[in-house]
Formats: structure tokens, sequence, C-alpha cells
């Protein structure tokens, strides 16, 4: 049993990770199922690896072949808490023996419950809530939001984005996805990135002007715009285009742009929200209240839970003009209880806090091994969100996918998983996003390992 205790925990906020490998799915053949894959699974927009993961536990998954895996981007971005935490199981468990799903117009204690403690962490203005299943499916319901209460249909988002894949959501995501399927839904529009590392915005001394570039995005949307802009929809840390965290100041301009023009301001925080980053909800680091937020991936712990929170009078005008987001899972109360339970958690054991002091640990770790090797051309992220860009020479930056991806294949090789992409818009960047519960020593793990990535991989270019 390895243990390690939170830093600023509260009473109970000792995490144990378990080395005993989980045994659901014991005597597992992976060359069997890997031609079953083949045989039986469509392609939905990834590659698989080849390993096949027959178990998860704390902060490790286990593969068919009997390997451990630090698990670095809590699966998929969302495992907040790690893979089977005792509380959560608990809570499944109990909800799914007693009080699992209802009609959809019928309501139930987790719901009311969810919906007070997430409203209470919020500012003045973000007042009511309710629940969905997935991030795509919450900015969907946030897009039409806007549209009905606004009386437009024009939506403003920004490149690089990631939002989801249904019809609106997708339609605002510049980043993959968009092809083959025939038009998009009207009226979209698209700012800069935010790039810091390669806008071509600069100040005279070399510094980044985001305030030149965000100006100049919007005077083409005044220009491309019929008269009906509605909202923007925005990430506080673009994640599927690299970690790119949004300029100091970027999101309070972004909101006056918007209140010139009678938009809304919508914030996607399916990523950064509940601790990732430091803060309960990025928005507080900014100090920007929006008009609309979304969280999905980390308010359910690996679940399908996702929300949408607005204003009493946002709430009130649109439920006068008959909004309607009626689903076949809206207001659930097993995925509710889930959402109910995170929220004490990271509360109750200071998980904020545990996230800021963990995060300084693994970012002081990356920018170590960026002065020890010459193909890290940029670290950046906050908290326990951290980008990794790999560049084939640092003074051009040009992108070195190829590399990256043998770097992240050696990573996981060596056995620590930290998301990586090869897909033009990342330029070859890691995405690491531990559980929030992560402890010192795991921290430090997972930066040994991935030491031993670079220092294995002669094109790593060592400085040293």
């Amino acid at each position: 049993m390895v243990t390690g205790e939170l830093v600023g925990g509260g009473i109970g906020a000792s995490i144990q990770a378990t080395d005993l490998q989980p045994v659901l799915y014991s005597n597992v053949d992976q060359a069997t199922l890997q031609k079953k894959t083949l045989r039986y699974l469509c392609n939905y927009g990834t590659k698989f690896i080849p390993d096949i993961i027959c178990g998860s536990k704390g902060l490790y998954v286990y593969t068919a072949n009997g390997r451990k895996i630090l698990d670095w981007t809590s699966g998929q971005m969302s495992c907040l808490l790690g893979h089977g935490h005792p509380e959560i199981v608990k809570t499944i468990t109990d909800h799914a023996a007693n009080l699992d799903h209802l009609f959809s117009g019928m309501l139930s204690p987790p719901v009311v419950s969810l919906s007070e403690r997430l409203c209470s962490l919020l500012p003045p203005g973000l007042d009511k809530a309710f629940f969905l299943s997935t991030g795509g499916e919450s900015n969907e319901a946030a897009l039409k939001l806007a549209k009905v209460y606004t009386g437009k249909f024009e939506i403003v988002a920004v490149n690089g984005s990631w939002h989801g894949v249904t019809a609106q959501a997708i339609s605002v995501q510049y980043h993959y996805g968009r092809k083959g399927q025939g038009p998009l839904m009207p009226g979209m529009h698209m700012l800069p990135a935010p790039n810091a590392y390669r806008s071509i915005f600069r100040k005279p001394d070399g510094s980044y002007d985001w305030e030149a570039e965000l100006d100049y995005g919007w005077s083409l949307i005044d220009q491309a715009s019929c008269g009906s802009l509605a909202a923007v929809i925005v990430e506080c840390i673009q994640s599927s285009a690299g970690i790119h965290v949004l300029p100091r100041g970027y999101l309070k301009a972004l909101k006056k742009h918007c209140e010139r023009r009678g938009m809304l301001l919508i914030v996607d925080e399916a990523q950064t929200g509940v601790g990732r980053c430091g803060d309960m909800m990025a928005i507080l680091h900014e100090g920007v209240t929006p008009d609309i937020l979304t969280l999905s991936k980390t308010l359910g712990n690996g679940l399908p839970l996702s929300a949408v929170v607005t204003s009493a009078e946002i709430d009130k005008i649109c439920a006068d003009r008959d909004y309607c987001f009626y689903t076949t899972h809206v207001n659930d109360p097993l995925p509710a209880a889930v959402g109910n339970k995170v929220l004490e958690i990271v509360v109750r054991d200071d998980l904020v806090g545990h996230s800021k002091a963990m995060g300084e640990l693994l970012h002081g770790g990356l920018r170590q091994l960026q002065s020890r090797y010459a193909c890290i051309g940029d670290v950046r992220g906050r908290g326990l969100m951290a980008g990794v860009e790999i560049v084939a020479d640092r003074r051009t930056k040009e992108p070195a996918p190829g590399l990256a991806r043998t770097l992240a294949e050696r990573a996981y090789d060596l056995g620590v998983w930290a998301n990586l992409s090869s897909h033009g818009s990342f330029s070859g960047t890691f995405r690491i996003a531990p559980p929030i519960t992560v402890t010192k020593d795991q921290i430090e793990e997972g930066l040994e390992l991935l030491e031993l990535a670079f220092a294995s991989t002669p094109e790593a270019m060592p400085l040293y």
C-alpha cells in the first residue's frame, strides 16, 4: 500500500493509492480482443492504443498484459478524484440500487442538492442550473439559451476551440471534426486563437499583443456579421488546442466586447472547472462572471454529467419564450448524486488548495525538463493542467509532431500516460492533467518517467 498526504487537506484528506491490480477482468487475451475490435467496433475519429485496459484504480490503469500505467490525463480529462474513489463508488452503488433514473419531469433530492451546492460556489448572476450528460450537450443547450434570450442567432468562438460534436457545438468548434457533413449551422464566426507562443501579433519588444489581436478579430467579425450577434463561447484554457491559457485580462476584454454588441458570454469549463486549475472555477481566477457557465467532465468524475448555469433573469425570460431542452437523462438522480459528492469532497478536503500546490510542483518539474532538453519549446498551463510543446528548433519554433509522438510512446512504454495528438492544431503538445488527488510522490514519479523518456530518445536534444 502506498499512501500520500494531501497538501492543505482537512480531516479525511489522506488519499490511498493501492498497488493491487483490479481483478474485474482477469485472464484476458489481449490479442483476441484486438481482433474483435477490428471486426466489431466502428471508428469514431481516433486511433485506439494497442493495449486493452482491464482495470483502473486511484491514479493508475492496468493493461491486459499486466502493465501498470500512471494516468496523467484523468481518463478523458474527467476522473477528477481518481479512478474508483471509495465515496464515489458508494454513491453510485447506493443510487443504482435505490434511485437511478426517473421521468424527466420528476425531481429528486440529489438534483436539488447539486443545484444548490453548485450555485452556492459561484458568484451572483450564476443562480440556477440544470443537468445533462455530456459537455457537447451542455454547450448545445447554452447556445440555444443564448439565442432564445437575445432573439439573435450568430455565435462567435475562438480558433482551436473544442466544444463538442453536436450540431451547434461542432459549428463553433474550430479544431477538428467539421468536415464531411455538408453545411454547419449558419452565423458562426471565429476569433484568432490566443496562442502566446506562436501568435504573429507582437509588440515592439517581442511580447504577445493579445489586445491588438482580439480587436483585429472583432473588426473582421463586425464586417462579416449580418447584425444578429447573440453570444461568444470560450474556454479559459484551450485544452484541445494545446493547453493555451487566456492572457490575463482577455476574458474581461471579451466580456466588454460582448456588452458593446448586446451579446451574452458563455464560458465552457468542461476541463478547467471544479478545482483543476487551482481555483474552484477558472472564471474566479479571471474575476469575470459569464452570462452562462457550462461544466462537464470534472463534475461527474468520469460519469456522464454536465451542467448549464445561468442567471435567474435569463432563466425566466427563456422559460417565458418556451425554451426547451428536454432530454431522456436531464436531471437524472444517479449522476447528480455523484456530482454533489464530487463538490462535497473537493470543498471538504481543500482539493482546490491541493491542486494549486501540486500544480506548482508539476510545472516546476516540467520547466526543469525544458532546461535540460532543447526539444521542449514551451511549458504552459495552470494548476494541474499543463502543456508541453515539442519543437524541432526553439528559435524557429518548427513543430515536431513526429518527435512528440516518439516521446509519448516511449513515456507510455515506461509507465506514464500523457495525452498527445499529432493533429496540426496541437503542433505536438503533451496535455497533462492528473487527478487533483495526486500526491507529491506521484507527481515526482511521473516527472521521473518523463525524464527517462526524454533521456532515452536521442532526438530530444539534451542540453547537458
